[in-house]
This record gives C-alpha cells, structure tokens and sequence, in this order.
C-alpha cells in the first residue's frame, strides 16, 4: 500500500472513529435530556428532513401524542417543548446517516481505485455491517418505550451502546494497524492475555453502565462508598428472594452495586497490572500503561461526582464520554504490545 494512499485511508478511518465518538456523545445527551422518544418513526430517506413548516410541526407532534411517552409524562408539552426535545434525537439519528455515507462512498473510491488489500476489504465490510445494525439496534430499542411502559429497554440500550464503543474501537485499531505499525518482539504479547482479561472486565461494566442508565438507578443511592449507609442494602436482598439472579440485572439496586464495585475492581486490577508489568516495559508501553490507568481513574471519579451530585447532563455526558475514551486507551495499549505483521 503506497504511502499517500495509506495516509489517506488512516485520516479516513480517523474521522470516521470521531464521527462514531460524536455520536455517542450526542446519544447520552439525547436519552439525558429526555428526548429518545420523540420521534415515533423510521424513514431512512424522508426521516432525513425535518418539519419545515408550522403545519408539518403540528403533525409531528400529533403522531408523538399517539403514544404512552406524551399521554403518561409529557400530556402537558406545548409544540415548542415538543420542538426542544425532537431536536436531539434528530440530529442523533441525522449523524448516523452522516456516518454511513462517510464510511461508505470513501470505501467505494478507495476499492474502484484498487487502494485496498483483500484482507483490509474483509475488516471494512466488516465495520460497515456493524454499522448498519447499529442503526437497526437504535430504532429497536426505541420501540421498546413505544408501548404501554414509555422508557426504553435497558437491555436493548446496553446493546445498543456496547455496539457503538465495539464499532469505535474496531476503527480506532484498524487506523493504528495502517497507521502506526509496530515491531515489538516476542515478549512482548506476554502483557496480552491479561490485558484480554481487562477488556472483559470493561465491557461488561460499561454493559452495567447502561443498565444503571437505562433504569436510572444514578438517581438512587447519592452516596459513596456505601449506599445510604449501607454496603449492601437490605432491598437487595429482598429482591433476591422474589426474582433470584435477575435482581442483579433488574433491579435499580442491584445494577448500581454492580456496577461500583465493578468499576473498583477494574481500577485495582489496571494498578496491579500496571505494577506488575512496568519494570519489563518499553518506554511506548509504559506510555501506553500509564495512559489507560489514567483514564481508567479519571473515568472512577465522574463516576462517583455524577453520583453525588444526582446525575448532571454534563458530569453525566462526562462519564459516558469517559468510558469510550477508556477504551480507546485500552486499544492503544494492546496495539503497544503487538508483533509486527504485515499491513492490513
């Protein structure tokens, strides 16, 4: 692959990642400010244009008062309070199409000029797939608060947003393949089956993030390290007896213990490891180290501030901004530690 083409694929793959970043960004403010539901439609084509007018407004917002969101929560919003929460989701859904088109009309140009491998056309068809059924994931997901019960699935948001940060990351490492090939030798993947184990420990507190998200269980429990003085509170307890298991996944309590002591958990296992590992460390990998426990502390303390202070938009958008950055640091780590190999 010639250099200026290379150059061009990373700058393209890059943007892409910041589009996908964007995106998620955007998400959390729309699900924070309320809005996810206020467009009851999917129109792929003519969902890309907006009402233009006062009567195209109106009927907007009569569809919208079709629904258990507008008859149960929101029976009392004018068409303008109507207009300040269809804005978010819009340009939420607006970005995603911005985002295919970037991605795709780019990978048509560079493989009808023959700019890219076999092997990188595999990882970009891959990449492209995922994307469209995240698109697919987001409009199922808000069907599920388009019925009787007006709050989305927390599963289907956890999946909705794991997807995104798994879209995120496949980007950022494919740039950094291309981009920023490295020739580490061969002790150096002794630091990746421990740093697999810390991927697995990230997603599932992220997937844990979105549930706290989904049942707005941020709002509960406004104190740290106990909960209302309790470590673990009695409700739990009694929500074992009457649900079993799923009171850790369905529950507003179970979801936030979880979740803590899961984020202390992956705090104290990154310090152990970056303990551990630093002395046999090149200066890029401790580099890479010290910036993936760093960010990993960061992350720990807006959560906790978004915690006691009840969930701010900003804290909050803060957070979830966080964790995508968490794993773009974790990438950056596992690149750290890869043998070389041949381009994409």
């Amino acid at each position: 692959m010639k250099e200026k083409s290379t150059r061009a694929i990373v700058v393209w793959l890059l943007t892409g990642a910041f589009l996908v970043a964007s995106m998620v960004v955007i998400g959390g403010i729309t699900r924070l400010t309320q809005s996810g539901l206020s467009m009851v439609e999917w129109k792929l084509i003519m969902g890309a244009v907006p009402p233009m007018n006062e009567q195209a407004w109106q009927a907007t917002f009569e569809k919208y008062k079709q629904f258990p969101e507008y008859q149960k929560l929101n029976i009392h919003y004018t068409l303008s309070d109507f207009k300040s929460i269809f804005w978010w989701e819009y340009l939420h859904r607006l970005l995603g199409r911005v985002i295919g088109l970037v991605f795709i009309i780019p990978f048509f140009y560079f493989l009808i000029r023959k700019r890219l491998s076999k092997a990188l056309i595999g990882k970009l068809l891959l990449i492209l797939a995922l994307g469209a059924f995240q698109g697919f994931l987001g409009w199922f997901m808000v069907k599920s608060g388009l019925v009787n019960n007006p709050h989305v699935s927390h599963y289907r948001l956890a999946a909705h947003l794991i997807t995104a940060f798994t879209l995120f990351a496949m980007i950022i490492d494919l740039a950094l393949k291309i981009g920023w090939p490295v020739a580490n030798k061969v002790h150096a993947t002794y630091y990746r089956p421990i740093l697999r184990v810390l991927l697995g420990l990230l997603i599932l507190q992220i997937v844990f993030g979105a549930f706290v998200a989904g049942l707005k269980a941020g709002l509960f429990y406004p104190t740290f390290p106990t909960m209302n003085g309790e470590w673990l509170p009695n409700v739990i307890h009694e929500s074992l007896q009457q649900q079993g298991w799923l009171a850790w996944i369905d529950t507003v309590a179970g979801v936030q213990f979880i979740h803590r002591w899961l984020g202390i958990t992956v705090w104290v296992f990154t310090l152990m490891m970056a303990i551990v590992y630093y002395p046999s460390l090149t200066d890029r990998q401790r580099l890479s180290f010290g910036l993936l426990f760093g960010m990993i502390s960061l992350q720990a303390l807006l959560g906790i501030f978004t915690l006691l202070y009840s969930v701010p938009i900003v804290l909050a958008v803060l957070h979830q901004l966080g964790a995508l950055l968490t794993l773009l640091a974790w990438v950056y780590t596992m690149h750290s530690t890869r043998l070389a190999s041949s381009q994409p």
